[in-house]
């Protein structure tokens, strides 16, 4: 919004302009000579639109209109190409194989079936415990019969 400028003279009689702010203190003083040199260099947005011809109006206008419509389509093109690359993405991340192990992983996962194995064989089925403990039974129980017959032909 312009500001709105108060005319006053100075004591030694030159005119001048005051730029006051909201609270109504000067912001600014400016003699009237240069201000208004500078108020006449400008123009305003209406002086420049009644400057125009009517033929300048309607190229602007349609050079503003085919701005407007290539950056519309650029847009849709720009759109159209990211969903294509999000495409092929997806495509592309559906297809990958898995992820190759690196060798830790591998000797871990090796190490747990063999692991695995070996505490399988290790432990006995429950239908030959029975067996073994009647051998051993059998074996002791000879071993002590032969030891106390060697000690009574001892004596």
């Amino acid at each position: 919004m312009p500001t709105r400028r108060t005319t006053m003279r100075s004591r030694t009689g030159t005119k001048l302009y005051a730029v006051r702010d909201a609270s109504g203190q000067f912001k600014d003083i400016q003699t009237y000579k240069r201000a208004h040199a500078a108020d006449l260099r400008h123009k305003s947005k209406a002086e420049v639109e009644a400057a125009r011809g009517p033929m300048e109006k309607k190229v602007r206008k349609a050079a503003g209109d085919a701005v407007k419509s290539v950056k519309r389509s650029v847009k849709g093109a720009v759109a159209a190409v990211e969903r294509a690359a999000k495409r092929a993405v997806k495509q592309v991340a559906g297809r990958q194989p898995p992820k190759k192990t690196t060798p830790k992983q591998a000797v871990k996962k090796t190490a747990k079936k063999t692991a695995g194995k070996t505490a399988r064989k290790v432990t006995p089925k429950p239908t030959a415990k029975k067996p073994v403990k009647k051998s051993v039974r059998k074996t002791t129980a000879k071993s002590a019969g032969k030891r106390l017959a060697k000690k009574a032909s001892k004596t």
